[in-house]
């Protein structure tokens, strides 16, 4: 009878092993910036601006974070480079404080935007972001503009073009 024990065993103590957590999205806390970081894109400090955050957790371990939602989208829906991502999030606007947000990490893949709203973020114009559309819908009656899913949104709508490109008369 021992004999069939022994394997009952680490079989049992096998499939524990090879089960994985229902979900491998980092806990809220994990991930907020660590103090004092900066935009991949512009080397701005977050915390020094208004408006909704974003990251993206690529495969390889390296965290790349942006002072504004329309730098995110960019890189999410126009890549410069193909690198693997693990996750890529946005903070959830219905809670977090639009003049110092922190915490209230959503999947930017499942999130909703607000385009045109007349909020600013670090950079001006910014998409405002939300867990749930009808927050987004609230927050478009309030401040303006329209609510798009994460797969609405167009190239066209988040052109990093801003005033120097735009800037003809030099």
């Amino acid at each position: 009878m021992k004999k069939f024990l022994l394997p009952l065993l680490l079989t049992g103590l096998l499939a524990a092993c090879g089960q994985a957590s229902t979900s491998d999205k980092p806990a809220d806390a994990e991930l907020n910036p660590p103090q004092g970081a900066a935009c991949a894109l512009d080397g701005m400090v977050l915390a020094d601006y208004p408006g909704p955050k974003g990251q993206i957790r690529f495969s390889d371990g390296q965290i790349d974070y942006f002072c504004d939602t329309i730098e995110l989208m960019s890189l999410l829906i126009e890549p410069e480079q193909v690198k693997p991502i693990k996750g890529a999030f946005v903070q959830d606007m219905a809670h977090a404080n639009w003049q110092k947000p922190v915490g209230y990490w959503v999947d930017a893949r499942k999130a909703f935007y607000v385009a045109g709203s007349k909020r600013t973020g670090s950079m001006g114009p910014t998409f405002g972001t939300f867990a749930l559309r009808a927050d987004a819908e609230r927050f478009a009656g309030q401040y303006g503009g329209k609510v798009y899913a994460f797969n609405e949104v167009t190239p066209e709508m988040i052109k990093l073009d801003g005033g120097v490109l735009k800037d003809q008369g030099m």
